[in-house]
């Protein structure tokens, strides 16, 4: 009989027999704002000190041409660089990989080009690679010509998306949270993805990926993942306010993102662990354009779960302080 009365849930409790259930360590997120603060300012001024060291802007932004080549075997792109370079008398990329519709390989020049490369001059390089490499089967893919200005309309055009995903975010978070303070929320977390943006930007830098378009991909996922690590630890405040109408603004802040945690950590480790696997096949077949948005993209979401986590509350922590000394 005793045995079967163990079987049962509530025997198992400690409280049953006039036990305490053991409290899990509460992390003091909002107590070492000021550590957290000062990691993502040295993180910050690192990444813009970075920029003076030399940004490689691709082609899609700064203008240029851009050729694409198929190819069966092997050829040395250092050595395939050199001798493009003499031929167009520029500096260019080369980047290789595979096609996978096919047993060929790829082989993309790109080079920056105010007028474009003429048909003539095309013909040319083409010719010329194909006598340099007679056996390797090389056959023109595709060729584009990107303007110095359809290159700044680009950029143009996905920085005023960025500028007004943020005006639309801090008036949605001003709306959703306007019983703790929406507006000062709303602001904070805009601050958080700012600070995401530039800690990302150092991180292409450091890598040594050109800026293109696979960079406003990666900010613009970015940007949607930690608004939303963000607004679940936001919502968390707003119940336990009403839970807990006395609490100490610290207490209910740091409360909340602990509760708040284990959830945005897991899901964090699972998104990284995927891309991870993202990676490693890219760098089998060597997709480089994948490694350019996978890579930061790793680093990004572990940027933007510490930022959601560890600076967007604890910020908005410290200007409610500061509002209220005032």
């Amino acid at each position: 009989m005793l045995g079967s009365l163990s079987k049962f849930k509530v025997f198992k409790d400690k409280k049953f027999y006039c036990g305490k259930p053991k409290k899990s360590k509460e992390l003091n997120f909002v107590g070492k704002k000021k550590i957290f603060f000062s990691a993502s300012l040295m993180l910050i001024v690192l990444s813009v000190v970075m920029t003076f060291t030399g940004v490689d802007v691709d082609i899609e932004f700064k203008g240029g041409t851009i050729i694409s080549y198929s190819y069966s075997g092997d050829i040395d792109a250092d050595a395939a660089k050199s001798e493009i370079e003499d031929i167009i008398g520029s500096d260019v990329n080369i980047q290789t990989g595979d096609l996978f519709d096919n047993d060929k390989k790829s082989l993309t020049i790109s080079f920056v080009s105010n007028e474009g490369l003429t048909s003539d001059k095309q013909t040319e390089l083409t010719d010329a690679i194909q006598e340099k490499y007679p056996d390797n089967e090389i056959e023109i893919l595709d060729s584009n010509d990107v303007s110095p200005t359809a290159g700044r309309e680009f950029f143009l055009k996905c920085l005023v998306a960025v500028i007004f995903s943020s005006i639309v975010l801090i008036i949605y978070i001003a709306f959703r949270f306007r019983k703790i303070g929406g507006m000062s929320a709303g602001v904070c977390a805009v601050a958080t993805l700012l600070h995401d943006i530039i800690i990302v930007y150092g991180i292409y830098i450091l890598l040594g990926f050109s800026i293109n378009s696979n960079f406003m991909a990666v900010i613009l996922t970015i940007l949607g993942y930690s608004i939303n690590d963000t607004i679940v630890i936001y919502d968390r405040i707003r119940e336990n306010r009403k839970l807990l109408p006395k609490a100490p603004l610290n207490e209910l802040v740091n409360k909340s993102i602990n509760q708040s945690v284990r959830r945005s950590v897991r899901t964090s480790l699972t998104t990284v662990m995927s891309m991870v696997t993202i990676v490693v096949v890219a760098l089998i077949f060597g997709v480089d354009s994948i490694l350019s948005f996978s890579v930061p993209l790793i680093f990004g979401m572990l940027v933007g779960t510490y930022s959601s986590l560890c600076i967007a509350s604890p910020l908005w922590v410290w200007w409610n302080n500061r509002k209220a000394k005032n």
